[in-house]
C-alpha cells in the first residue's frame, strides 16, 4: 500500500489564510486593533535565526505586527527576566515568544515560565501546560505543535473519537501535551517512549501514531507492517543526518523511516513539510486569539472577583461587619482595575500607592463617566453621603459588571479620634479595612504636616538671621561657597528672575541685589502660616514661639491648624502632576514684606524640599470596598475652608483606567465605559459649589451627574421637626410618618437641586432608606424631586443590603450618563470678576443671602490681593454647613438675610481665595467622651474599638 501525504504545508497555509481575513475583518471593525507578537532571540545560533525569520514573516503576512528582540548571548538571566516582565505589561504586546534553546547559563524553566499565561503564546507557561493537564482545565493557549498536529488530523479528515493513539515520546513539548488533546478528543490513547518494551506492538495495534522522540528514524517501518488497518502516521520529529549527496552535507529526517513506512501506512506526514509548518500557523493563531481576547475585554488586565457579603439583621456594627470580610490582597484589586505591576507600589497586603505614569500610559484613552455624590444640607442625624459612594460602586462593578472607582478623600485622624468617628461609609457599604482606612492609610497627611511645619520653621528661622546679620554677612550666608565655588540653587534662581535681577554669578551681584535678594523684610503681622498637627488639640489654637533663651526675645503669637487645614494638603488635592505641584508649592504666599509685596515660599527657599517631602504623596493610594471593588483613597482638604474633596489625580488616573478607547464605536462604547463615584464635601451648596468651580477649574473635568443624598429624617429636620441631641432618644417625629413635616423640608432638598442646575448638570436624589421610612415618605420625596428638576429620585438600601441594595440607583445613573446632559456646561461665575462680585453672586444665588456685606478686615484683604495681582482667582467660602446660610441655627431654606464676611484669605498656591464667613475653628476640640478611649489592640495586634 503507498500512504498518502498528509500536507502540513498546504494545510499550514489554509489557516494562516484564515488568520489574515479575520484580522483584515477586525481591523475594518475597529481601526486600533493591531494584533503583536514580541520574539526574543538570545544569542545568534543559526538554527534559532532561521526558525526567528521563518516566524516573523509568516506574523507580517498575517497582518501581525512582529518585535524582533535580539538579546547578546552573555545576557544574565535576571536581566533576560526584566525584558519578559516588560513585555508582559505592555498593553500594545499581545503575546511573548522566548525561542529555545537558550545559552546553558540560563534556565529554559524559569524564562519560559515568566512570559505571563495571557501571552505564552507558545503555550509552554507552566500555568497553560498545567491547565491543559487539569480535567476541564481552562489553559490560555493550547502548545502550537500539539495543537497542529489535531488540526492536521481534524483537516485531514481522521476520526479521533474512539480511535486507540500511540504517543512515541513523553516531552512536555509535545509528547504530553498531545497525548492529552488525543484523550480531550475522545481518543485511548497510550504513552510509550524509548525504553518502553516491544513498542512495536503497541503500534500494530494503533489508529493514531505520533512520534516525537528526538531520534531519527527511531520507528522502522516494518513496525507498521503487522498493523492490518493502516495506521495514521504524524512524525514531529527535526533531526539532521549526514548525507555526502547533498551540497549541505546533511539531510533533514524525522523520527520515522519514512520510504519504509510509506509502504504499511494509511497517511502520513513528511519531513519536512508536514508538523513544522503548522506550529508556525498555530502560533498565528494563538497570537490571534490573545490579541482578541484583549480586544473583547476593553483592555482589562484580568476578570473582576467580586467579595461575597454575609448579610445579617440587624446589621452589625460597622467594625464588625469590616472585620468579618477577608480583602483581596491589593495586588489583585490593582491588576482587576487595570493597573499593571510596575504602576503599583503596595504598602502591605491591603493598600497602595499607584504610580503616577500610568497617566501617561492611558494618555490617549476617553475618560469614563464622572459621578459626583453630594447632599442636602447636612444634619446630627446624617445623610450618609460617604455610604452611598461606596454602595452605588458596589452596585455599579459587583452587580452589574461596570469597571468602577469610588474616590474619597483620606480622613484626618482629629475627627476619627474625636467625636465625628471615621469616614469609610458604613453597614454593608464601606472602604475596608476601615481601621487602615481610618488611620495612617500610607502617611500622605504625616508628609504634608512635616512639609507645613518645614515652612513655617523656616519662615520663623529667616526673620531670626535677618534680624541678626548684615545684609553682606547674610548674603554670604545664603549662598555659601563649596570648595571655592559659589552657585544659585534652582529656588534662588527664581527668586532673582521675581526680581528682576539677569545674573547667575552670585559674585556679580551689587551691594544693593545682593541685599534686595537675601532680606526678605517679613512683616510679622502679616504672617498667615501656621503650624499644623492631625490632632484635634483645642489648646494649640492660639500659642507664643520663641520663648526659649536661644531666640533672644524673639516672640510672636500664632498657632495651629489641623494638618488638612494645610495649604499643602489643598495643592495635593489640586495639583496635576509633580511639576505643577512644585510650581503650586513655590506660589504659596505666606506673608507680605513691610512693604506691602507678597512673601512666597519660593522666597523663602523651600519649596523644592517640600516636594521632596511630598513626592510619595502625590501618588494616589487605592484600597477596596466590601465587595471588592477598587477605592482611590487620596488628599483630604478641610471642608469648611477648602474644596474638601479627594484629590484631581486620583480622578483623571480612575477617569482613565474606566475609560474607553476612542476609535471604538458609540454602541461599543456605552457598554464599555466604566464609572468613577467621587464625593464632595458637605451639601452641594458647600461642597458641590467649591467641586466645581475650583477641583473642576483646575483639573478640566467635568461630572456627567450629581447625586444628591437625601434621608427622610434630616429633610424632616429642615422641615422643623424637633432639636436633635447626640446621645438622646430620637423624638417620635423622626420614627413615624409625617408627610407634612417632611413635604417642608423638601424645599431645602429642591434649593440643592436648583443649585446643581445653575451649572447645567442633570441630577438624580439618592433617596438612602432607614427602617423607620414609609413607602409613601419616599414617593413623596421623589414628587419634590421631580417638581424641583431632578431627572430622577431613586430609593437605596445599599447600608443594610451593600451592593445589591443600591442597583437601582446604579441603574438611574448608568441611564442618565449614556445621554449628551452636560454639553451646556458652565461655570457660576468667571474668574475674571472682582472678588466682591464673585463672593456676592456665590452668596446670593447658592446660598438665598439678599446681600453681602463685607467687614473691615475683609475690604483690606480684597484691596491688598487685588493690588498683589491675586483678585482673578475662584472663591471658597468657609462657613457652617449646618446650613444654607452662615447661621447654623437656619434651617430649610432661609431667605432675606445678609451673608457676612469678616475676612479673606490667600491659598495662591492651591489657587483660590478663601472668604471667612462666621467663626470658623480650623482646629477641631475633644469632646468629653473621646473616640480614642474606645480603641484598643488585642494580643494579636488587631485594633478594636473604632467607629
Amino acid at each position: 500500500m503507498t500512504a498518502q501525504l498528509i500536507d502540513g504545508k498546504a494545510c499550514a497555509q489554509a489557516i494562516r489564510h484564515e488568520v489574515t481575513k479575520e484580522i483584515e475583518q477586525l481591523k475594518s471593525q475597529n481601526a486600533s486593533f493591531r494584533p503583536r507578537l514580541a520574539i526574543i532571540q538570545v544569542g545568534v545560533r543559526k538554527d534559532s535565526s532561521t526558525y526567528v525569520r521563518m516566524k516573523c514573516k509568516a506574523a507580517r503576512e498575517a497582518g501581525i505586527e512582529a518585535d524582533f528582540i535580539s538579546l547578546a548571548e552573555k545576557i544574565t538571566e535576571q536581566e533576560l527576566l526584566a525584558q519578559i516582565a516588560s513585555l508582559n505589561e505592555d498593553p500594545l504586546i499581545h503575546g511573548v515568544l522566548v525561542q529555545l534553546p537558550l545559552p546553558s547559563h540560563i534556565d529554559e524553566d524559569k524564562i519560559t515560565t515568566a512570559v505571563t499565561a495571557s501571552k505564552d503564546v507558545d503555550g509552554f507557561g507552566t500555568f497553560n501546560i498545567g491547565e491543559l493537564n487539569k480535567k476541564n482545565g481552562k489553559p490560555f493557549f493550547l502548545p502550537c505543535t500539539p495543537k497542529g498536529i489535531i488540526e492536521l488530523l481534524k483537516r485531514n479528515g481522521v476520526k479521533i473519537a474512539g480511535s486507540k493513539s500511540v504517543v512515541v515520546g513523553r516531552s512536555d513539548i509535545v509528547g504530553s501535551p498531545v497525548a492529552e488533546l488525543l484523550k480531550s478528543e475522545d481518543s485511548t490513547v497510550v504513552m510509550t517512549h524509548s525504553k518502553t518494551e516491544n513498542l512495536p506492538a503497541y503500534i500494530a495495534d494503533a489508529d493514531i501514531v505520533v512520534v516525537a522522540i528526538g531520534k531519527p528514524e527511531f520507528v522502522k517501518g516494518e513496525w507498521f507492517k503487522e498493523n492490518k488497518k493502516g495506521a495514521v502516521v504524524i512524525d514531529v520529529g527535526t533531526n539532521f543526518v549526514e548525507d555526502s549527496t547533498k551540497k549541505s552535507g546533511y539531510r533533514n529526517v524525522g523520527d520515522v523511516e519514512f520510504n519504509e513506512a510509506l509502504k504499511y501506512v494509511k497517511m502520513i506526514t513528511p519531513v519536512p513539510g508536514g508538523v513544522g509548518p503548522m506550529t508556525v500557523a498555530m502560533l498565528m493563531q494563538n497570537t490571534l486569539i490573545a490579541a482578541k481576547r484583549e480586544l473583547e475585554s476593553g483592555g482589562k488586565l484580568c476578570k473582576f472577583e467580586a467579595l461575597s457579603l454575609d448579610l445579617q439583621k440587624p446589621v452589625p456594627s460597622d467594625f464588625e461587619i469590616s472585620r468579618a470580610q477577608k480583602p483581596k490582597h491589593i495586588s489583585q484589586v490593582a491588576l482587576e482595575a487595570g493597573i499593571l505591576p510596575s504602576e503599583l507600589e503596595p504598602y502591605g497586603s491591603v493598600k497602595a500607592k499607584v504610580n503616577l505614569k500610568l497617566l501617561d500610559r492611558l494618555k490617549d484613552k476617553e475618560d469614563g463617566k464622572y459621578v459626583l455624590v453630594t447632599g442636602i444640607t447636612p444634619t446630627p442625624l446624617g445623610e450618609g453621603k460617604s455610604t452611598t459612594t461606596v454602595g452605588l460602586a458596589q452596585a455599579l462593578g459587583a452587580h452589574l459588571n461596570k469597571t468602577v472607582f469610588a474616590n474619597v478623600r483620606q480622613p484626618s485622624m482629629g475627627p476619627t479620634f474625636g467625636i465625628k468617628g471615621g469616614a469609610a461609609g458604613g453597614g454593608y457599604s464601606q472602604v475596608i479595612p476601615m481601621d487602615e482606612f481610618n488611620l495612617h492609610v500610607t502617611g500622605d497627611i504625616h508628609a504634608i504636616s512635616m512639609a507645613n511645619n518645614l515652612l513655617a520653621a523656616a519662615i520663623d528661622t529667616r526673620m531670626f538671621h535677618e534680624s541678626t546679620q548684615k545684609d553682606a554677612a547674610l548674603y554670604k550666608r545664603l549662598v555659601p561657597a563649596k570648595k571655592g565655588v559659589r552657585k544659585f540653587t534652582l529656588t534662588m534662581q527664581k527668586r532673582l528672575k521675581k526680581l528682576g535681577i539677569n545674573k547667575s554669578n552670585p559674585d556679580d551681584l551689587t551691594p544693593e541685589e545682593a541685599s534686595r535678594f537675601a532680606r526678605l523684610d517679613i512683616d510679622p503681622e502679616t504672617i498667615t502660616w501656621r503650624r499644623v498637627v492631625d490632632c484635634n488639640d483645642r489648646f494649640l489654637r492660639g500659642i507664643t514661639i520663641g520663648e526659649a533663651p536661644t531666640e533672644k526675645g524673639f516672640t510672636r503669637k500664632t498657632g495651629f491648624d489641623i494638618s488638612v487645614a494645610s495649604e499643602c494638603m489643598a495643592i495635593l488635592a489640586l495639583c496635576n502632576d509633580l511639576n505643577d505641584m512644585r510650581e503650586r508649592l513655590g506660589n504659596i504666599v505666606i506673608a507680605a514684606s513691610k512693604a506691602g509685596e507678597p512673601i512666597t515660599c519660593e522666597d523663602i527657599g523651600c519649596a523644592g524640599a517640600m516636594t521632596a517631602l511630598l513626592k510619595d504623596a502625590i501618588k494616589p493610594n487605592i484600597m477596596q470596598t466590601l465587595e471588592g471593588t477598587p477605592v482611590f483613597v487620596h488628599a483630604g482638604p478641610f471642608a469648611n475652608i477648602s474644596i474638601g474633596a479627594n484629590s484631581v489625580l486620583a480622578d483623571k488616573m480612575a477617569l482613565k483606567l474606566a475609560g474607553v478607547d476612542p476609535t471604538l464605536t458609540e454602541e461599543v462604547k456605552k457598554e464599555r465605559v466604566g464609572y468613577v463615584v467621587t464625593e464632595a464635601g458637605f451639601d452641594f451648596t458647600m461642597g458641590g459649589e467649591r467641586f466645581i468651580n475650583i477641583k473642576c477649574r483646575s483639573s478640566g473635568l467635568t461630572p456627567d451627574v450629581v447625586v444628591i443624598v437625601a434621608t427622610v429624617r434630616a429633610l424632616k429636620v429642615h422641615g422643623g421637626g424637633p432639636e436633635v441631641k447626640a446621645g438622646a432618644p430620637l423624638p417620635a417625629a423622626y420614627l413615624n410618618e409625617d408627610v407634612e413635616l417632611l413635604r417642608k423640608g423638601c424645599a431645602n432638598l429642591a434649593k440643592h437641586i436648583a443649585n446643581a442646575k445653575q451649572y447645567n448638570l442633570p441630577v438624580i436624589v439618592a433617596i438612602n432608606k432607614m427602617s423607620s421610612d414609609s413607602d409613601l415618605e419616599h414617593q413623596v420625596i421623589k414628587e419634590e424631586s421631580l417638581k424641583a428638576g431632578a431627572e430622577d429620585a431613586i430609593v437605596s438600601n445599599h447600608w443594610e443590603e451593600g451592593g445589591a441594595g443600591a442597583i437601582d440607583l446604579a441603574q438611574g445613573i448608568i441611564k442618565v450618563t449614556q445621554e449628551d446632559t452636560n454639553k451646556d456646561f458652565k461655570f457660576l461665575y468667571d474668574v475674571e470678576g472682582s472678588v466682591e462680585d464673585k463672593i456676592t453672586k456665590i452668596a446670593q444665588n447658592m446660598y438665598g443671602a439678599k446681600d453681602v456685606h463685607f467687614l473691615p478686615e475683609a475690604q483690606k484683604k480684597i484691596e491688598l490681593y487685588t493690588k498683589q495681582g491675586f483678585s482673578d482667582l475662584p472663591i471658597c467660602v468657609a462657613k457652617t454647613q449646618y446650613s444654607l446660610s452662615h447661621d447654623a441655627n437656619l434651617k430649610g431654606v432661609p431667605t432675606g438675610f445678609t451673608f457676612p464676611i469678616r475676612d479673606v484669605r490667600a491659598s495662591i498656591g492651591a489657587g483660590y481665595l478663601y472668604a471667612l464667613a462666621a467663626e470658623i475653628q480650623t482646629i477641631p476640640g475633644l469632646p468629653t467622651h473621646c473616640g480614642f478611649m474606645n480603641v484598643e489592640v488585642d494580643e494579636d495586634g488587631e485594633i478594636e474599638g473604632m467607629f
